[in-house]
């Protein structure tokens, strides 16, 4: 068996490649590159060039900018618009027995502060959201010319492979200067936003289960657990030995994207997935 991951350096990618290899799966990676001599996913005859070749049995899209910020639009559209229909067409010309995954988010639904399931209510509530839902509708799309095109919408999932651009890998960085000696305050915008801390090692583990299956095509991923970002810093400034009401500062004005961000993951959980991996125990993971 054969798979390409495109944004395989990624941290889905990387324990996805880890969990593939596991399985006896050669993998192929696919990451950002400006070089034009490597495979491109915005650019379709790259992607065509490179699926005819390899003839794959899985294909994953990891790849994106994960930022709801207006500015990264173009790249966004770029690589999860444009490049979901470049690996939809390209499969469909050239390996339309392959099985592929794309990776979708919570952030593209109505957000009514309560679990969110996959039947719910698409809403652009930003630029990256219309992205993704453009993505899903094109899924639909191919789904119903014969493909199999399978949809997993992420909740929020952390590793030590996070990059500092998200908040829960900013505060264990700051928390880890503190300790070492740092006088900063770790400066906060909501202390009471509830998001899940799912370990991206567990949530592969759901991808590859739900890419087995022949008739589930959607599915939330996520653990259905909620937790604040205070119990997240309290969590990390401990391991510490340190008391985050001494370092913590709350940002003035802060308005949050959401209060609440957590899925309702019934179908995922009946295929026998359940993580592993709890928030204290991702906190660890992280912080060391």
């Amino acid at each position: 068996m054969k798979a390409i991951i495109f944004g395989v350096r990624g941290q889905d990618g990387y324990y996805l490649s880890e969990l593939l290899s596991q399985q006896g799966v050669e993998i192929v990676g696919v990451n950002r590159s400006s070089n034009p001599a490597l495979p491109n996913i915005t650019n379709f005859e790259s992607v065509k060039d490179l699926i005819r070749h390899h003839n794959p049995d899985y294909i994953f899209h990891f790849a994106a900018n994960s930022t709801t910020s207006h500015e990264a639009w173009k790249e966004n559209h770029e690589i999860i618009s444009t490049g979901t229909l470049n690996i939809l067409e390209a499969v469909k010309q050239e390996a339309p027995f392959a099985k592929i995954f794309l990776s979708g988010s919570g952030l593209q639904f109505r957000n009514e502060s309560r679990p969110i399931h996959e039947r719910d209510i698409f809403e652009a509530s930003s630029m990256y959201a219309v992205s993704r839902i453009h993505m899903v509708f094109a899924a639909r799309y191919y789904r119903s010319l014969g493909l199999k095109v399978y949809v997993g919408y992420f909740f929020n999932h952390d590793s030590p492979l996070r990059t500092d651009r998200h908040i829960n890998k900013r505060i264990v960085e700051a928390v880890n200067r503190i300790k070492n000696g740092s006088r900063e305050k770790l400066e906060i915008g909501n202390l009471s936003v509830k998001k899940e801390y799912g370990f991206a090692g567990d949530i592969v583990r759901a991808v590859w289960i739900m890419m087995q299956q022949d008739k589930i095509f959607e599915a939330v991923i996520g653990t259905g657990v909620a937790h604040s970002i205070e119990e997240w810093v309290e969590s990390c400034f401990t391991l510490r030995g340190l008391n985050w009401k001494d370092h913590v500062k709350i940002k003035d004005g802060f308005i949050p994207e959401y209060q609440l961000l957590v899925s309702d993951p019934k179908i995922i959980f009946s295929l026998g997935w359940k993580p592993r991996v709890s928030m204290q125990e991702l906190a660890t993971l992280m912080i060391n």
